[in-house]
């Protein structure tokens, strides 16, 4: 059921993309795209209430997990500072968290006006190891997709918000660009977002053991600069998935802007 509510809605954003396209070649009124919207809007408000009904009956107990990366790093979108953490519990994201790269040594560019983007290889995180956070095994692995230029910028978030659109219309797997999912057994599963492409090494049915490098952080699907996007959930198919939440072994969960280390000091 909220499977094909999630396609209907997609359908409406792409009917309503279908009528602008059409209103500069034919003559009809424009009621219909804005029925479409309309109705868009009103299914991910249903869906939403669904989904915090559900998530309702996962349990508030954390899963004590690995961190995925190792280094300096930041929190953004963290689950310890608010619950959904991305705004919207769709596609298992409730507890999600992003991470971007922060050496001590070298400055990641910062959100500004200027220049409007940037080259992936001018941020610290592009090409950093992503480990395994558990045992477990290989459901889906993707990085066919290419790594896009930054977003980090105030012109190019203006891009990044049509550009989202399209890809919510395409599905979960553009929104994630390349990706990684594990089985960690007992219904629970790991999702990777916006891997490098071509850098997975792994393949689905492998098994893979904590802390065992699995692929490289990217700039690809819906990502505004290289960084890793991380989310344990209880179904593999992110139309239906609901977030669980997290805690990682011997960090918890940092808050956002908050920068932690691992591997090399304890956090600060």
């Amino acid at each position: 059921m909220f499977k094909a509510l999630m396609i209907l809605h997609r359908c409406c954003w792409l009917a309503f993309l279908v009528i602008l396209v059409a209103g500069f070649f034919l003559d009809f009124t424009s009621l219909w795209g804005w029925l479409a919207i309309a109705l868009a809007i009103a299914l991910r408000v249903v869906m939403g209430r669904m989904l915090a009904r559900a998530q309702a009956r996962v349990s508030d107990s954390p899963v004590e997990v690995d961190p995925p990366v190792v280094g300096r790093w930041t929190a953004l979108n963290s689950p310890a500072s608010k619950v959904p953490s991305h705004g919207v519990r769709a596609y298992g994201q409730a507890y999600a968290i992003d991470l971007v790269a922060e050496p001590a040594d070298r400055p990641r560019p910062r959100f500004g006006w200027w220049p409007p983007v940037r080259r992936n290889r001018d941020f610290p995180g592009f090409g950093a190891p992503l480990l395994a956070v558990a045992d477990g095994t290989v459901l889906r692995a993707v990085d066919r997709n290419r790594d896009h230029l930054s977003r980090n910028s105030y012109p190019a978030l203006l891009y990044l918000v049509f550009e989202g659109l399209f890809r919510e219309i395409a599905g979960p797997g553009q929104l994630l660009g390349n990706h990684l999912i594990l089985d960690l057994g007992d219904g629970r599963y790991a999702a990777y977002a916006h891997l490098r492409r071509g850098s997975l090494l792994v393949r689905p049915g492998d098994r893979v053991r904590t802390g065992q490098p699995v692929a490289e952080c990217g700039n690809s699907g819906n990502s505004t600069e290289p960084h890793v996007h991380f989310q344990l959930m209880d179904n593999p198919d992110l139309n239906v998935a609901r977030g669980i939440p997290f805690t990682w072994r011997e960090i918890g969960v940092p808050a956002n802007g908050e920068v932690f280390s691992v591997g090399t000091a304890a956090t600060t």
